[in-house]
């Protein structure tokens, strides 16, 4: 078995104090955007559910039996954490509805449910609202201006969050195992959790590269870069004003790969840098590529919207902002403070 470390490097040089994180569910608030408005008509109904210590399957399994459905017909549009207080929607293929608005059923409270023509599909919300509380800490409101004003402008690296790695990284460990095939049949949802931890990491460990070379944000020869909040990219063709001015607007990011089958779509010296962290590992990179998955890329930055830091309290921190869905919340956090699973 490789090693694998997870002290993934941060941006910005900062004294970090520590800090307590998730000391109570209600101190890591998450609420779905879904960015679309609903039909108001159609056999989907769709459900904006409040849970406090719950995962996203343990809800659509309630949902499932309530409403007499198989689990893979309950539509989610991502995997919520389990310590905390969420907010997301739920789709099934009912007839009836279930509750009243704010109505508490099945260990969770429905908030809101209108119909719509379609199931809900994972990745398809817009964003992720996060209000979270840290205790234990204090900041004077100069570091927290200066903080707020470098994280809104300037982004933080898009890491994949720890979990995505599992309790001391036993998804990796897992994830060697089957693309080296020596873990035997699986389920496919289990299946699927550690193929994206492989292709995570092979992606923070690119992404960690160029923050320790401090080009994680700007132009390296042979990028290829993404238009903000779409899923298009292009390769970069040379270093010039327009490019930095697009840069600096957040209009375009630097990406990094996914990894799986056919030729990377970077160039040159990115080409070369991404080469190395996969050959640093091939049991990840090559099992990737046979398992199917296909080169894809992902932003290496990552915008906050609407970022707030305010003093709440004793020796308490509110951390409010948004995200595009498939980014992580302590991608903000870590840049902030110091605690365990960040």
């Amino acid at each position: 078995m490789m090693t694998y470390q997870f002290d993934f490097p941060c941006a910005y040089e900062f004294d970090r104090q520590p800090a307590l994180f998730r000391h109570l569910p209600v101190d890591f608030l998450v609420e779905e955007e879904l960015g679309f408005e609903l039909t108001g008509t159609g056999d989907h109904l769709w459900l904006l559910v409040e849970k406090t210590e719950m995962n996203t399957m343990d809800a659509a399994r309630i949902l499932a039996k309530m409403t007499n459905s198989k689990i893979h017909e309950i539509g989610y549009a991502g995997l919520k954490d389990k310590r905390a207080v969420t907010r997301q929607w739920f789709s099934v293929k009912s007839a009836a509805d279930l509750a009243e608005p704010n109505e508490s059923i099945g260990g969770f409270k429905i908030l809101a449910q209108k119909r719509n023509a379609r199931k809900l599909r994972k990745g398809s919300h817009r964003n992720n609202h996060f209000v979270i509380t840290l205790k234990d800490i204090e900041m004077d409101e100069s570091v927290i201006a200066s903080l707020s004003e470098n994280l809104s402008v300037k982004g933080v690296p898009n890491y994949f969050g720890l979990q995505r790695f599992g309790n001391s990284g036993n998804n990796m460990l897992k994830a060697e195992a089957l693309l080296a095939g020596k873990l035997g049949k699986i389920p496919r949802f289990q299946r699927g959790i550690y193929l994206s931890a492989a292709r995570s990491y092979l992606f923070n460990s690119v992404l960690a590269a160029r923050v320790k070379d401090n080009n994680w944000d700007q132009f390296v020869n042979g990028d290829v870069m993404a238009l903000a909040g779409t899923s298009s990219v292009f390769k970069a063709q040379q270093d010039d004003d327009a490019l930095q001015s697009r840069l600096s607007s957040l209009d375009i990011h630097p990406t990094g790969p996914m990894w799986g089958a056919g030729e990377l779509t970077s160039s040159n010296d990115v080409q070369e840098l991404e080469n190395a962290i996969a050959d640093k590992y091939p049991i990840l990179a090559q099992g990737l590529a046979a398992a199917g998955l296909k080169q894809e890329r992902r932003s290496l930055r990552v915008i906050p919207e609407k970022l707030t830091i305010r003093p709440a309290g004793d020796r308490e921190l509110v951390v409010e902002f948004s995200l595009p869905s498939g980014t992580y919340a302590t991608s903000v956090l870590r840049e902030i403070v110091v605690a365990p699973g960040l």
